[in-house]
């Protein structure tokens, strides 16, 4: 089965239902990198138009996070960011998505300038590092392995899904190009740098974050960070309880009452302030019985050795704590049908 089956159509209903809010963040980024290009190019002239290059690529990178951070508010049906805070909870994967888009860029590159299949080979398992790092926490290095195994087994629909989506692209340019054809040559370059931008990337970022969710279900993983599944471990918290609660080796449960799982056995109650532990229990130093009070000595004849059962009515295993643990990861929001 195609995880990716019918992920632009989602991606089409989910930009038509929130069209302004992914134009609004979209459409500021943009203008306010043409903004300040030309007035640094005016300004300073080739210096200003390489500061504003610079400057470009960040806003472009701040872009791209804004919108996967987007697209991940916007998935359980309403919008919970407004445009600052939507900008506020991207700026600190900037420098990641920066870092691993410009490697890969180069990766891209020379592999279609070597022999375009591996071009065509890094941009299918590499096109989803930026919803790895935004979404699943992954470092700028870590979001290529990552990238790489989402989209291990599902390369070809992920390879088809992409050439339609360049195949809109250049439509959506061809189609803006001949609207703004009247239009003055810098004028008209302008309008379609900042239109088609602020149309465009939307949806490209729509289609790439919903492809991650897909993939990542498909492979039983968890899509975003914190989950048990990123953390590496399914029950990793009913682990650790369990751990510093586990009864002493060697040490049976008390006659005739067995414990019931991750409760404390018999009828008694875990000694008061002031009473000896019970027998066993942590913290006697030799593990005697202490069935009396404070001090009494065992039972006549008997002989307490470390590790033995305990007496009736007292606590078999202390600080025994019921298990705990995740459930099955059923493949999280966005799994297909």
């Amino acid at each position: 089965m195609n995880p990716l089956s019918g992920v632009l159509n989602e991606a089409w209903a989910l930009y038509k239902r929130f069209f302004s809010h992914f134009i609004s963040i979209s459409f500021v980024i943009y203008l306010v990198i043409a903004v300040v290009t030309a007035l640094l190019t005016l300004a300073a002239g080739n210096w200003g138009s390489f500061i504003g290059w610079l400057l470009s690529l960040f806003g472009l990178f701040l872009l791209q996070a804004a919108l996967v951070k987007a697209v991940q508010d916007v998935r359980d049906g309403r919008v919970d960011l407004d445009l600052r805070a939507t900008l506020s909870a991207a700026l600190p994967f900037v420098g990641a998505v920066a870092g691993a888009s410009i490697l890969a860029s180069i990766a891209i590159a020379i592999g279609f300038v070597l022999l375009i299949v591996p071009g065509l080979i890094l941009l299918t398992f590499l096109c989803l590092i930026v919803p790895c790092i935004v979404i699943g926490g992954s470092g700028a290095m870590d979001s290529f392995a990552r990238s790489w195994q989402t989209v291990r087994g599902y390369a070809w629909n992920v390879f088809g899904t992409i050439v339609l989506v360049v195949l809109i692209w250049i439509a959506a340019e061809i189609v803006l190009a001949l609207i703004l054809l009247v239009l003055p040559y810098a004028w008209r370059n302008f309008i379609s740098y900042v239109v088609s931008g602020t149309l465009i990337a939307p949806f490209i970022a729509l289609v790439a974050t919903l492809a991650y969710y897909r993939l990542t279900a498909a492979h039983g993983e968890a899509a975003e960070a914190g989950e048990p599944a990123a953390a590496g471990a399914w029950s990793a918290a009913g682990a650790a309880g369990a751990a510093g609660a586990a009864p002493e080796a060697g040490a049976p449960p008390a006659p005739g009452a067995p414990p019931e799982s991750g409760a404390p056995s018999g009828s008694g109650a875990p000694p008061g302030p002031g009473a000896p532990p019970g027998p066993g229990a942590p913290g006697t130093p030799d593990g005697s019985s202490a069935s009396g009070a404070s001090g009494a000595p065992g039972a006549p004849g008997s002989q307490s050795e470390p590790g033995a059962p305990g007496a009736p009515g007292s606590p078999s295993e202390p600080g025994s704590a019921p298990g705990g643990g995740f459930g099955p990861y059923d493949g999280g929001p966005g799994r297909p049908a």
